[in-house]
C-alpha cells in the first residue's frame, strides 16, 4: 500500500512563490522606493519649493583622482568619497561671495548636530590660492583642493557641466554624495536655509555616508 503525504505536508508550488515575493518586496521595496525619490526623475521635493537646491539628473559621476591641497600636500583619491560633501567653488583670494558661502557651509554643517559627522566642506580653488590666514582663523577644517594640473582641471570641467553659467562667476554651493556623485547645485540667491533642509533629507533617506 502507497503511503500518502498528509495534506497538512504537501507543498503548494503556488503558495511558495507568493511568500517568496512577498519577501523580496518586504526586502527590497524600501530600498527601491529610496532610490526613486533620491534619483529619480520626479524630485523628491515638494513642488513649488524654489527656495531649495537644483538637482542634477542625471547627477555628473565623478571619479577618483589625484588632487592636491592648498599647500601642494597629496591628498587621498577618496576626498570626495564617503561623506556627504559640501563644495564651493572659487578663487583662493575669496572675495565676498566666497566668504558668505564658506560661512554658510560652516554653519550648515554645524546645525546637522548628530549628523555632522557625515558630511565634509570642500573649498575648490580655481587660482589665486589661498588667503590662508582668513582659512584657518574662520574656517577650520575646511579641505582646500587645488584645481591644478591635469586631473584638476578635469574635476573643474565637471563642475562646470553642473553650472549654467561660467564657472568663475558663478558662486554656486554645490552637494556631491558619499558615492561621488555630484547631485544638487545652489547659486547665491538661493535662501540660506534650503541648504539646510535638502541635507537634511538626504541624510534622512540615505544610509550611505
Amino acid at each position: 500500500m502507497t503511503e500518502h503525504e498528509p495534506s497538512s505536508q504537501r507543498r503548494d508550488p503556488g503558495r511558495s512563490r507568493s511568500q517568496f515575493w512577498v519577501l523580496v518586496a518586504i526586502f527590497f521595496g524600501p530600498l527601491l522606493v529610496a532610490f526613486l525619490l533620491y534619483y529619480g526623475a520626479t524630485a523628491w521635493r515638494p513642488a513649488g519649493r524654489t527656495n531649495h537646491g537644483e538637482l542634477l539628473q542625471p547627477p555628473i559621476a565623478i571619479p577618483e583622482l589625484q588632487l592636491a591641497a592648498a599647500d601642494g600636500a597629496p591628498l587621498p583619491a577618496t576626498v570626495l568619497r564617503d561623506k556627504w560633501s559640501i563644495v564651493y567653488v572659487g578663487k583662493g583670494d575669496c572675495d565676498a561671495r566666497c566668504q558668505e558661502a564658506l560661512t554658510l557651509m560652516r554653519q550648515t554643517r554645524l546645525a546637522l548636530h548628530d549628523d555632522l559627522p557625515r558630511v565634509q566642506r570642500v573649498f575648490l580653488v580655481t587660482e589665486n590660492c589661498c588667503d590662508q590666514d582668513y582659512l584657518q582663523a574662520e574656517h577650520a577644517g575646511l579641505i582646500t583642493v587645488l584645481l591644478e594640473e591635469v586631473q584638476g582641471e578635469q574635476l573643474q570641467a565637471m563642475f562646470q557641466r553642473a553650472t549654467p553659467e561660467p564657472l568663475s562667476a558663478a558662486g554656486r554651493i554645490y552637494i556631491v554624495d558619499p558615492l561621488g556623485n555630484l547631485m544638487m547645485s545652489y547659486g547665491p540667491s538661493s535662501e540660506p536655509k534650503g541648504l539646510l533642509e535638502d541635507l537634511k533629507k538626504l541624510l534622512k533617506l540615505s544610509h550611505i555616508g
